[in-house]
């Protein structure tokens, strides 16, 4: 907890009020207008040069009402910590954007620039990502959530969108961003905030009752009410997904963005998940047991933020097993697109986006329901590089996939390698040789030195090995 005798001289200056400047912010900044970072929930997000010093900065551009002087506060209290972006200074100022008839009243937050991309981005490109460096990412999450809860503030949408990396570098810090829904936590938090994978049971609740009372089904006599610990469920949704790959919740029908169906929901209302064994198998008990205690539905035995960065698990991070995750291979397709909304974008590069991407044999229902629609889908910014533009060689692939199911049945039994899948590997390779996630995903199925280090999967590796075919021919098809 934090208290007046180590609170750092930053953080002390963030527990100020925020004065807001009415000068123009182009008297301090040059702002690129048309270089839009992303965009949060209130509004876009550009880059802008400060003029003395030449440094970069983000700036969030909002319309000025009581909910943004809110979120610039509330952001304002927080900043200072470092795993939170940081607002340095906030500028009010009459502004008129192309399209619109007049001009408004505008908030602009001048904020750290963070160029390291998204969380899950990151993860999605490393090869190896290991339990212990899921737990080590864990605990500057665990921190920063802390921070907040020891001012008593909800974030309230606690999602891999809002987890960004300051630079490109290996020890580069992740830090919390967008404050848009976050409030004190007054015993007054009602509205039901959410992104569907990552929602707690008790602001389910809350909506449901929200709906009621606009259909005057009830009377609003005793609100209902949740806490910060909405959160804590939101930070095990993550921890699940670090540890896999994919969400221990989902939806029967992806295509429905607005909305969380029946299935979803009750599965979110019960704590209802598994740990799939393909992928659990190698997850330590300790990071389970974390999981099992954070996705708890009763919010008063579900783990407190202090009780978790206290948990062996992120306490003691070197004996945490380094064992290797399947996570970034499960994290390269469209899978959370059709959950996450436009207006719940965040600071984000738009062609950063990582997503979630399941493994088609693993024994979570979801993998199996959309084992169509997803063998379809990979992001743009996964598709098959090629070298000199040339499109890649796909017999070698497809000579790949034909290997993997030359036995009568494939299943999800592991298996020795064959001296000639290995044969077809080794060619698949020298024909695509520029491709890095081909060279990811063989990784994961054991390949290292010209041949497989441990039994194979034939059934994943030909479905991973489709879905890089189908990525090239999306590519192809673009260049026409």
């Amino acid at each position: 907890m934090l208290t007046a005798a180590n609170v750092n001289p930053e953080l002390q200056d963030h527990q100020r009020k925020l004065e807001i400047k009415t000068n123009s912010i182009t008297d301090e900044y040059d702002v690129d207008w048309n270089h839009k970072l992303g965009t949060g929930i209130s509004g876009p997000v550009r880059l802008a040069t400060k003029r003395a010093s030449g440094e970069k900065f983000a700036v969030k551009v909002v319309i000025d009402r009581p909910k943004a002087q809110q979120e610039v506060q509330t952001h304002w209290r927080c900043s200072g910590h470092p795993h939170v972006v940081s607002i340095y200074e906030v500028f009010q100022n009459v502004l008129q954007f192309p399209g619109e008839s007049e001009s408004q009243s505008r908030l602009l937050l001048v904020l750290e620039l963070m160029d390291g991309g998204e969380l899950f981005f990151r993860i999605s490109k490393q090869r190896g990502f290991t339990e212990r460096q899921a737990a080590a990412t864990t605990l500057q999450i665990a921190s920063a959530v802390q921070h907040l809860h020891s001012l008593n503030i909800a974030h309230r949408d606690l999602k891999p969108e809002n987890l960004l990396y300051k630079d490109k570098s290996d020890n580069s810090p992740i830090k919390l961003c967008d404050f848009g829904f976050a409030k004190e936590d007054k015993g007054d938090l009602t509205t039901p905030q959410f992104t569907p994978y990552y929602v707690s049971p008790q602001v389910l609740e809350a909506q449901r009752r929200h709906k009621k009372e606009r259909a005057s089904m009830v009377i609003n006599t005793h609100p209902y009410t949740y806490d910060k610990s909405c959160d804590m469920w939101s930070l095990g949704v993550i921890i699940y997904i670090l540890l896999c790959g994919y969400p221990p919740f989902y939806s029967e029908h992806p295509s429905s963005r607005r909305t969380i169906d029946k299935t979803m929901r009750r599965k979110i209302m019960n704590a209802s998940y598994t740990f799939p064994s393909e992928e659990w198998l190698r997850v330590s008990d300790s990071a389970k047991d974390i999981v099992k205690r954070l996705l708890c539905v009763d919010p008063f035995e579900r783990m407190q933020v202090s009780d978790l960065i206290n948990h062996p698990w992120l306490a003691e991070l070197e004996q945490v097993p380094d064992t290797v995750l399947h996570s970034p291979l499960h994290m390269i397709s469209k899978e959370t697109q059709n959950v996450h909304n436009d207006k719940l974008r965040k600071m984000r590069i738009p062609e950063r986006i990582a997503n979630l991407k399941p493994l088609e044999s693993a024994i979570n229902p979801m993998l199996v329901n959309r084992q169509s629609s997803n063998r379809q889908c990979l992001s743009p910014v996964q598709s098959f590089p090629s070298r000199d533009n040339n499109p890649p060689t796909l017999k070698s692939l497809r000579d790949l996939i034909a290997e993997c199911i030359c036995f009568q049945e494939i299943s999800d039994v592991n298996v020795d390698a064959t001296p000639s899948l290995i044969s077809a590997t080794k060619n698949a390779i020298e024909k695509n040789s520029s491709s890095e996630i081909l060279l990811n995903t063989l990784s994961l199925y054991g390949w290292e030195n010209d041949e497989y280090t441990k039994k194979v999967n034939l059934k994943d590796l030909a479905y991973s090995i489709k879905d890089i075919i189908e990525a090239c021919k999306t590519e192809q098809l673009k260049g026409k």
